[in-house]
């Protein structure tokens, strides 16, 4: 255990909740969160593709021969691809997603970037987790001023939970520590050795008092639901079965934690491995295929459940690759690539406008949709709360939700 960067010399309420908010658990330590606040309203699945995911090779121009001129090594068999209409195929690998689409549960949404892009992992990350061209130089990630503006000080870290291990930036919050584990089974909750102790010692004010209360009451919730997690995920029988990879287990643990009814809202996961400059190939048909296998199962799952039913899920990425390919038989950083929004309340279809190949900004694609109109969406669906009071400004909804 250990507390993020906050100050240590602050001691208000708001300091010590953001000192909790990098409390994270790995392995065998855990931050889990009060039982007491049950699930109320649709919950947030975000699954983020690291690496920058090549969006050409996901949802492929059928007729366009820009595509081929430009790949020639790479561009993939038309006769392999998976037709979704509006000219516009996914990869062979994601059949199950296919199946899903047909059934309008994946809204495919063209073209989503942001102006001025940057070609940085690190920088566009941060864009993208703030929702603001600043990055972390804005404070918190677009999850923790969701939060703040939907809950103020009720601050419950059930709310939120990374499976994985590491916790993305959209989910850094100065009053809303968010819980993040590997495995469910080694969620334990660890005392942080002296930390409560020195605070007492050097707490006078009457003020700083009650802020050291209410972190006590946040480390006594965490111990009873770190039980209460691995209680949930152990007793449940997926609806669905999941594939043996690190994807698949961690999107089985995401949808029995959303029917458990612990109070959770937004859950996080993420798959990697998708910066292919070289033999992308091969390695980005595993990455497909890895894809298709742990988001089919999920949606799957979630359709037995009406929590599950009330369930949007957003696929992201950092960034798409440029259009031609290099050298190597891979692609370089890109700008745009598409989303995906998926559910079962979700309106499938497509949605914004395929960029070009041919009108291109010094060899990438321009991006046609705001990426904060999708999370504004989200926003407005999900939490029922106005996105500009979140996001600072207003973007155009697209139609996907329900």
């Amino acid at each position: 255990m250990r507390y993020s960067d906050q100050r240590r010399s602050t001691l208000d309420r708001r300091a010590l909740l953001g000192g909790l908010a990098g409390l994270v658990a790995l392995g065998t330590t855990g931050l889990g969160a009060s039982p007491r606040l049950r699930l109320g309203g649709r919950t947030l699945v975000l699954l983020q593709l690291a690496g920058g995911n090549d969006g050409l090779s996901t949802v492929v121009p059928l007729e366009d021969d820009a595509y081929r001129r430009a790949r020639p090594r790479l561009g993939l068999p038309k006769q392999d691809l998976l037709p979704i209409g509006r000219d516009l195929a996914l990869h062979p690998e994601l059949a199950r997603l296919r199946a899903h689409f047909d059934a309008g549960r994946v809204a495919v949404v063209s073209g989503c970037g942001y102006p001025n892009p940057n070609r940085s992992h690190f920088k566009s990350f941060e864009i993208w987790h703030t929702a603001d061209p600043r990055g972390r130089a804005a404070g918190d990630g677009w999850i923790g001023r969701l939060l703040d503006a939907r809950y103020g000080d009720e601050a419950d870290p059930n709310r939120v939970v990374h499976v994985g291990t590491k916790l993305p930036y959209s989910l850094h919050s100065a009053t809303h520590p968010a819980a993040s584990f590997v495995l469910p089974e080694s969620y334990r909750w660890a005392e942080i050795q002296g930390e409560v102790g020195r605070l007492e010692g050097g707490t006078t004010k009457a003020g700083k008092r009650a802020a050291l209360e209410h972190v006590r009451g946040v480390l006594r919730d965490a111990r009873t639901s770190s039980d209460a997690i691995r209680r949930a995920v152990a007793a449940r029988r997926p609806g669905a079965r999941y594939p043996n990879s690190p994807l698949g287990g961690h999107l089985a643990t995401v949808a029995a934690l959303v029917g458990a009814g612990l109070g959770g809202r937004v859950f996080s996961a993420e798959l990697g491995g998708f910066d292919t400059h070289n033999a992308q190939l091969a390695r980005h048909a595993n990455l497909m295929r890895t894809l298709d296998a742990a988001l089919g199962a999920l949606l799957d799952d979630l359709g037995t459940s009406e929590a599950g039913r009330d369930t949007v899920v957003l696929v992201f990425s950092e960034f798409g690759r440029r259009v031609a390919e290099n050298g190597s038989a891979g692609t370089d950083h890109g700008t745009a690539g598409p989303m995906f929004v998926l559910g079962h309340r979700v309106r499938g279809g497509h949605f914004g406008e395929p960029p070009s190949l041919t009108d291109l900004d010094a060899g990438d694609l321009r991006f046609t949709t705001d990426f904060r109109s999708v999370y504004g969406e989200a926003i407005d669906s999900v939490f029922e709360l106005p996105h500009e009071r979140v996001l600072g400004a207003s973007f155009p909804k697209l139609g996907w939700s329900v």
